[in-house]
């Protein structure tokens, strides 16, 4: 059966597309897969009051640990928890670990959990929910615009002993302890509660926990499975059973401080802690502007194996993993600088790492790797440890320096140090630049056999949005704050205040571009203010709610945002320069409207705004609309960067192709392209007619027009505005109560 031509054509030209369609998704999924990673977002709780990554920098910087006596606030008995005696069942023969003090506490309402179901939570849940909204905070994301994202959640959780506690169970709570204590709820929780599509995922390596969920979101992330992840561990102990367990294995350290690497080596201290890293691929950090804090060039899992016994580490196990991660960076061992080491300074694994480490790292380079563990400032946290090893790591590459390893005079002389070049970092080493980006190893091996090795890389330089001039200094800036409650709007406030005292190197425009990008929740204030005394005098009036003039308070009123993008006659000479010399947002949208339009109009819309000579006037129709254009989408594209999102656009006349736009349904050249030549034209028609604004209704206007068969309403522009159209002559002849009334058209 003969088919039509037209058909055959349309068939061809369909399966063009779709093989076209295919090649692109390929290549989408090709470039994806070997994409860098980047680490955009951190936050943590440790021992030794850490609360964010600057604590824990502090902490580690300084030299101080976070070591300290049993909780006295969980129901251990701790004067019968302790006996010297190793063998003595039942007891600890340490009195100290590294505990988070406030465990317990939880503002269960902000995350809109019933008192109730928070006591049945896990408190390991509790500080995953609270971490991650300082995890996204600190990475400039409002948790709140990511519901209903594929965002995946990557947990390590090694404790579910909560739930032993809760001897008598209080009425009702039999079935919400099921999922408060289940390990694989960790990481459901989080995604539920904020609302992401992503995997979620609890796992349990034991001590490589959060660094294998690093690598699983890499992982996903490369796979297309989701577009941002959360990865990290957890480890809050409920009962003193792993200090009564190791006891008898004879395995903790009898002083509680971890000795890695050190001849005074004598074994672990258990901690507590969460770290969380959030992960994103880079095109997608760069287009969205997301500071980067480091890119995770390489990650590798692998098992020992059988050994000797179950929990004895394996060498060789430790070597594989390390060449996997540099085979897969593309790197040589020279290319790495430093390593966050496992270093749990046990007799045992201390030397075979070490002997790991001089066997790969160790060879063919000409400067020493330094090797150090953070398990000597805050213990072995467990599931949480790789997680500070990172943290650690990307706060060193940021200062330039390697802080020291505590509780370590002589380096262990189990190990051949002579085997290769590596160096224990006994003290504080700076970091010089060495014409490449800074690189650090973390690694970390699981009690089950589980070994991880990640390798960072220093972050790219970040990227100049624009080359406007910078905000003048007596340019007045806005401090928005919110918060759930009253009360904790002050704690807010109390917390920005002690970060500006402990900063003043802050500008206080950066201070407000950061503050823009969190969560707007219901309780704000604003403080407007030149100068930093001027704002930080207000933000202390806010702490204790004493009223300010440069403070205002407020509940937002109930709606949604419209942006209105009207028709021309709001222009006028030199519009928009001084938000174009004092934005650079603004600056670089309005400059990308100038080279859009330029094809199309022949002239600079910036010369034009300038009034530099030989340009064209801003009273020409082609002039005004392409101006307009620029300036109202400009202007949008600013309100957007500072938080303020329209529900809907609306526009009227030439307006309504800016708000095309900025809707999405036209991109920057084609709405450029529209509204040049739809301009051109109009000014063609120029002297053929005339149009006016009337602000009378339509039905006053038209009795009017009865007695002028030549002028008719062209637009309702509302209610109690009209607008009519009609010849040259006899629009100057218009009726005399018209006569007032502003042209608003071409002529």
């Amino acid at each position: 059966m003969n088919m039509p031509a037209e058909k055959v054509v349309e068939a061809l030209r369909t399966s063009l597309l779709e093989n076209k369609r295919l090649r692109r998704q390929l290549h989408r999924q090709t470039d994806t897969a070997v994409e860098p990673i980047v680490i955009v977002g951190m936050g943590c709780r440790y021992p030794g009051g850490v609360r964010s990554p600057e604590d824990l920098w502090d902490l580690v910087a300084s030299g101080r640990d976070g070591i300290g006596p049993f909780p006295e606030d969980r129901g251990w008995d701790v004067e019968r928890l302790f006996d010297p005696d190793p063998d003595a069942p039942g007891k600890s023969y340490v009195r100290e670990g590294g505990f988070l003090t406030d465990a317990a506490e939880f503002d269960a309402a902000f995350f809109g959990i019933s008192p109730r179901e928070a006591l049945a939570m896990d408190p390991q849940q509790r500080l995953l929910l609270e971490t991650s909204w300082e995890t996204f905070e600190n990475a400039g994301i409002d948790p709140e615009s990511l519901r209903g994202s594929r965002t995946g959640v990557f947990t390590g959780v090694m404790y579910g002993d909560y739930a032993t506690r809760l001897r008598r169970m209080p009425e009702g709570l039999e079935g919400q302890v099921v999922t408060g204590s289940a390990g694989s709820v960790a990481s459901g929780r989080v995604s539920y509660v904020y609302g992401f599509e992503g995997p979620a995922i609890s796992l349990d390596t034991a001590c490589s926990s959060s660094l294998v969920a690093l690598h699983l979101a890499v992982q996903a992330l490369r796979n297309g499975e989701c577009d941002l992840a959360l990865a990290g561990g957890v480890s809050v102990m409920a009962t003193p059973v792993a200090f009564t367990g190791f006891s008898r294995q004879r395995g903790l350290a009898p002083d509680a401080r971890i000795k890695s690497f050190a001849a005074a080596a004598d074994g672990t201290s258990w901690s507590e802690g969460v770290g969380l890293l959030l992960v994103e691929r880079l095109s997608d950090a760069q287009r969205h502007g997301h500071r980067i804090l480091a890119v995770v060039r390489a990650s590798a899992v692998n098992q020992d194996g059988t050994t000797s016994q179950l929990s004895a580490p394996n060498g060789p196990a430790q070597q594989r993993v390390i060449r996997q991660a540099l085979t897969t960076a593309g790197l040589t061992t020279a290319d790495v600088d430093a390593v966050e080491a496992h270093g749990t300074g046990t007799k045992l694994g201390d030397p075979i790492e070490a002997q790991a480490l001089l066997a790969t790292y160790g060879q063919n380079r000409n400067q020493p790797l330094w090797l150090g563990s953070i398990k000597s400032n805050i213990g072995h946290t467990q599931a949480a440890a790789g997680a500070a090893g990172i943290i650690k790591m990307i706060q060193a590459m940021r200062y330039g320096i390697l802080p020291k390893t505590l509780h370590v005079d002589t380096p262990t002389p189990h190990v051949d140090w002579t085997t290769g070049n590596v160096a224990l970092l006994t003290e504080p080493q700076q970091w010089p630049d060495q014409g490449r980006p800074r690189r650090a190893a973390v690694s970390s091996f699981g009690i089950s056999g589980t070994n991880a090795h990640i390798i960072l890389e220093q972050a790219p330089p970040a990227t100049t949005a624009t080359d406007a001039q910078p905000a003048d200094q007596d340019t007045p800036v806005t401090w928005m704050l919110s918060a759930k409650t009253p009360t904790a709007l002050r704690q807010h406030a109390r917390q920005l205040l002690h970060h500006l005292t402990a900063h003043p190197e802050l500008s206080a425009a950066d201070v407000a571009a950061a503050l823009t990008t969190r969560a707007a929740l219901p309780h704000r204030a604003a403080i407007v203010g030149t100068t930093h005394e001027e704002l930080t005098e207000a933000l202390t009036a806010l702490t204790t709610g004493t009223p300010h003039h440069r403070l205002i308070e407020g509940t937002p009123l109930t709606g949604k945002t419209v942006f209105v993008f009207p028709g021309q006659g709001s222009q006028y000479p030199h519009m928009g320069l001084d938000l174009y010399t004092t934005s650079p947002t603004f600056a670089e949208h309005l400059q990308a409207c100038d080279t859009a339009l330029q094809p199309h109009t022949g002239w600079s819309l910036l010369d034009v705004l300038h009034q530099q000579p030989n340009t064209p006037p801003l009273d020409r129709v082609d002039v005004i609309q392409p101006t307009l254009f620029a300036l109202m989408t400009a202007l949008a594209r600013t309100w957007q960067h500072h938080g303020i999102h329209p529900h809907a656009v609306i526009g009227h006349s030439q307006g309504e192709i800016a708000a095309a736009h900025i809707a999405g349904a036209l991109t920057l050249n084609d709405a450029a392209k529209i509204i040049a030549v739809r301009s051109k034209a109009l000014h063609t028609l120029t002297g053929t007619g005339a149009m006016a604004a009337i602000p009378l209704p339509p039905h006053t206007v038209t009795t009017h027009l009865q007695h002028h068969p030549t002028l008719h309403i062209a637009a309702h522009n509302s209610p109690h505005n009209t607008v009519i159209t009609g010849d040259l002559e006899t629009r100057r002849r218009r009726p005399h109560g018209h006569r007032r009334h502003r042209h608003a058209g071409p002529r």
